[in-house]
Parts: C-alpha cells; structure tokens; sequence
C-alpha cells in the first residue's frame, strides 16, 4: 500500500511535529507500505521521509520545479517525480496513494485536506482519509465544521468520511481496516 501524508513545510515547527512526522514515516515503513509526499527535505515533510528511510521504506516524493529550491527537493528519495504546478502535484499524489494521513499543517495542508476529502464524497475515489492530531492542532478547525453542520453547510455522511485520530496506530489501524473489507 502506498500512504500519501500531507503536512507542513514551515521551518518553524514545534521539535514534537518533527517528531510526529519522523513517527509516521517510521510507522508506515514498518507496516511495509510505502510513502508519498510533497517531495520536500525540510520540516515535517523531511522528516517523515526520513523517518521512512531509516527502516528502509521506500518514498516517493512530488514536487513542482518551482519549488525544488524553496522546500529543497529531497533527492534522497527512492523516486522524485518533478511535475509542473501544484495541480499537478496533488493529482498525481492522489493517482499514487492508496490512503491519506493528514498532519498538522498550514494553509497548504488544509488545502490538501479539503481536496481529497472533497473527493472522496463525490466519489472521485474511495480512499480512506486519517487525520492524525495528538496536540489538538486542528481542534478549532473540528469545532468550525461542527457548526458547519449545526447550519446545514455539511451533508450528513460527510464527517464520517474522515477518521480523527489522536495517535499514529489508531490510523494506520484506520486505513488497514478499509482494505480488509
């Protein structure tokens, strides 16, 4: 299975999303899965690669030519897919990942998020989505889409489409059990 991780690319995140990251990426390599990301060497992004590659997972990264320089490509990947614009770079994430991980993150992640959730509830595709938020990050963002909800702007079925989870084995336990079905 190949697990794409959206997350951030900031320079300055907290020393426990770094570890986060290098704990995902860790994970999904044990599990024997391979990961997909944005293709970049620093942050979080880094750090799930790098935490792939230390039990020999193997990362397939995308990123757009106009970004190479500014999230630093990560070469060290066992595949870098160059593509032309970000559009390009979530489509073929999407093509190559069997499931989704959500991390903490910016704009950039939310947009990721929103894309694929979007997506699976038009099924586009039926893939399944685990947001993974130990720290509370996005517990704003859960109180937002409630009332989203409470106002009739969110279709019924629609949150359950997402597995909210506070560790990283409640979603790779997730995912796991969308393919044993």
């Amino acid at each position: 299975m190949r697990i794409a991780v959206f997350c951030s690319s900031s320079p300055t995140i907290s020393p426990e999303n770094l570890d986060l990251g290098f704990l995902v990426g860790a994970t999904i390599a044990q599990a024997g899965h391979d990961l997909v990301s944005g293709g970049g060497r620093i942050s979080v992004m880094g750090k799930i690669s790098e935490g792939a590659r230390s039990h020999n997972g193997r990362t397939i990264g995308v990123i757009p030519e106009k970004l190479t320089n500014l999230e630093f490509a990560d070469h060290e990947s066992s595949e870098l897919i160059v593509v032309e614009d970000m559009r390009s770079r979530k489509k073929r994430i999407e093509e190559l990942a069997d499931a989704f991980f959500v991390l903490p993150g910016g704009i950039g992640t939310l947009e990721e998020f929103f894309e694929i959730w979007v997506g699976r509830y038009l099924g586009f595709h039926s893939k399944p989505i685990a947001v993974i938020d130990p720290h509370e990050t996005y517990a704003t963002l859960r109180v937002a889409l409630a009332h989203l909800t409470e106002t009739n702007f969110m279709k019924p079925g629609q949150h359950e489409l997402v597995a909210w989870c506070s560790d990283v084995e409640s979603a790779m336990n997730h995912i796991s059990s969308h393919y044993e079905k």
